[in-house]
């Protein structure tokens, strides 16, 4: 049996990336300048990654809360097969901070997945959410665009640009029964 708390995640999950019905306005119009090309697409994966980070800073304290300062869960592990709290921050981090440097035309750069501190963990979501506000003028054309990926001895990966968020940026939820 299924626990409440299991399926509340469920759907906060699900309702994400659900997006309301389109709303008729025939009488609404706007003119943008060249530059300020709305991006919708892009929007949505920009406000989903911020509400995550900030979920993960408030988890980070309420964590630090329960364990009265220490910092030794940081070194915990979930499940036996999973890595340590830290290194799970880092790389949820790396989402985002990567979506962004894409965003700007830079090549992935993940975090350290060493988290030792909770001064490195508010500090790796405090970065992240700042190369997420500097997100602009970005229009959902460079989901067209294709990406490629250093895998290492000599391989690489081409995605578009929509694969590359729907894909391998967007977070994934696993669950373990």
């Amino acid at each position: 049996m299924m626990s409440f708390f299991c399926l509340v995640p469920l759907f906060v999950c699900a309702r994400s990336f659900v997006s309301p019905p389109a709303v008729a306005r025939p009488h609404v119009f706007r003119l943008q300048a060249a530059e300020d090309v709305e991006s919708p697409r892009l929007e949505s994966v920009k406000a989903l990654f911020e509400s995550r980070l900030t979920t993960l800073e408030h988890l980070l304290r309420r964590a630090e809360g329960h364990f009265n300062g220490s910092e030794s869960f940081l070194q915990e592990r979930l499940a036996a097969d999973m890595l340590p709290f830290g290194t799970q921050i880092a790389f949820t981090c790396n989402q985002p901070r990567n979506f962004a440097l894409w965003c700007a035309g830079r090549p992935p750069d993940n975090l350290d997945p060493r988290v030792t501190s909770l001064a490195q963990a508010y500090e790796h979501v405090a970065t992240t959410k700042d190369l997420l506000a500097g997100i602009s003028h970005v229009a959902d054309d460079k989901l067209s665009e294709v990406t490629r990926l250093d895998l290492g001895q000599g391989t690489y990966l081409e995605l578009s640009g929509t694969a590359y968020v729907d894909d391998f940026l967007m977070p994934t939820s696993v669950w373990k029964v």
